[in-house]
């Protein structure tokens, strides 16, 4: 790839921050990740990544994207310890009441904490020439040329007693910072509108805690996954991790905590809506206290509608869109925005901000529409007539995929970001969907049949 500068300065080095600078690193001589947090040689929860404790999922089309970054990435994950195997062969899932047939669907499924997941990432990146990590960093603002419209560069206050702010001059800079990003200010003092903001709030509030489990507790299965329902806005997820434990996750939506003692913390998985979690909780030894993280909305920041941008600033990751962490979609769109960032570098010209911001945007909008319909659900307020049609008819598709792996398959290539939402209309799921809803009995009968699916390796 053409070298399109000296030096780019990646604001974060969480993981949105680290694919950005494993792309950067093949375009230009220096790459500079600037992250507040003292960063760990291994495997380790830091305070700037307070959900790293909770329960992260890679959807099939991030799984392929961190390979296409990464190759080797999973089977080193894999050597280390973390499991891997098959999003819905693997899997007890719970979708809006039904369970899943399982059967293998040829989505991958990587079970790696988030430590584990950064600390391989991150140790790649720091590997590449031209790489260097300043951590324990605080970004004070930009630095940009007269009138604003390019920017030139970032201001560093490094966190050690005595330090003096200093300026780490780029030819791009590229803000990945999460939720805290301050761009929309930073343009703001640059004589640039901030950009609009959509938001969803969904009142998430998550505990999770570490188990080990007894021996043939989880009956072979990698994950249970149980989403939550507006008529039960409670439910959980386990995922099975490296070094033989699993990590359990109980949520509530609309402010509705699950407590953090041992006693709440079992009431709110024995009061789920099915009993498998608390099954395997009973069969196994907590290692850890229970930790909780509030998700109050998801949030996202519209830059590619504003008219320009300044030269030289790009945004990616949560700092242009949060979502519901319960949907697991954050690292995999932060996976697809690097490679589309690798696709503008490969132009032969530095990135141009509102065509990049534009491109990611068509990246995010899948994934936003499927998370805030779902969310929309919970609200008080009216939905538009399609919305509910489109409700009903998904709702149809988890109801045949009790009893048809093609449905459920069909389902998770769109969840997975493999296929857009539109898949989930064509003529052969839709006729799959219409022959599951004629021999369908009454809704309520059907979902409390739902939790009978047999075991794995029964016919």
């Amino acid at each position: 790839m053409k070298i399109l500068g000296d030096r780019a300065v990646v604001l974060g080095g969480s993981i949105a921050g680290l694919l950005a600078a494993r792309v950067l690193a093949d375009a230009y001589g220096e790459v500079v990740v600037v992250e507040r947090d003292e960063l760990p040689d291994g495997p380790a929860h830091r305070q700037g990544v307070p959900q790293g404790r909770h329960i992260h999922a890679l959807l099939a089309r991030g799984h392929s994207a961190l390979e296409e970054l990464f190759e080797g990435l999973t089977a080193e994950l894999a050597a280390d310890g973390a499991p891997a195997g098959d999003m819905l062969g693997d899997t007890r899932l719970y979708f809006n009441g039904h369970r899943y047939r399982p059967a293998p669907s040829g989505l991958p499924m990587l079970c790696a904490s988030r430590p584990m997941l950064e600390a391989s990432i991150r140790t790649r990146v720091r590997a590449l020439p031209g790489v260097t990590v300043l951590d324990r960093c605080d970004v004070s603002g930009l630095v940009a040329s007269p009138g604003g419209g390019t920017v030139t560069g970032a201001r560093v206050l490094r966190r050690i007693d005595g330090a003096a702010e200093e300026i780490i001059p780029a030819d791009l800079v590229v803000d990945a910072t999460g939720r805290a990003s301050r761009t929309p200010l930073w343009l703001d003092a640059l004589g640039h509108p901030r950009p609009p903001v959509d938001e969803v709030r969904i009142g998430v509030c998550y505990t999770s805690r570490t188990y080990r489990p007894d021996s043939g507790v989880l009956n072979g299965d990698l994950a249970v996954i149980m989403g939550a329902t507006p008529e039960h806005p409670r439910g959980g997820a386990l995922l099975a991790t490296e070094g033989g434990e699993f990590l359990l996750t109980l949520y509530g939506v609309l402010g509705d905590r699950p407590a953090t003692d041992p006693e709440g913390f079992d009431g709110f998985a024995a009061g789920l809506r099915f009993p498998d979690l608390h099954r395997v909780m009973l069969g196994s030894e907590p290692l850890t206290d229970a930790v909780s993280f509030r998700f109050p909305a998801s949030v996202r920041h519209r830059y590619e509608r504003l008219p320009r941008l300044p030269d030289g600033l790009l945004v990616i990751g949560d700092a242009v869109c949060a979502f519901n962490p319960v949907y697991g979609q954050g690292m995999s769109v932060a996976a697809l925005e690097a490679l589309a960032l690798r696709r503008h570098l490969g132009r032969g010209t530095a990135p141009r901000p509102t065509r990049f911001q534009r491109d990611i945007g068509r990246i995010i909008d899948p994934a936003w529409t499927t998370s805030t319909q779902a969310d929309l659900a919970y609200q008080d307020t009216r939905r538009p007539a399609p919305s509910r049609l489109i409700e009903r008819y998904i709702d149809r598709i988890h109801a045949g995929a009790t009893r048809d792996p093609d449905l459920g398959r069909a389902f998770l290539r769109v969840a997975g970001l493999i296929d857009p939402p539109p898949a989930l209309m064509r003529p052969s799921t839709a006729t799959r969907v219409l022959r599951h809803a004629l021999r369908r009995g009454p809704a309520g009968d059907e979902k409390a049949e739902s939790s009978l699916v047999p075991p794995k390796g029964s016919s």
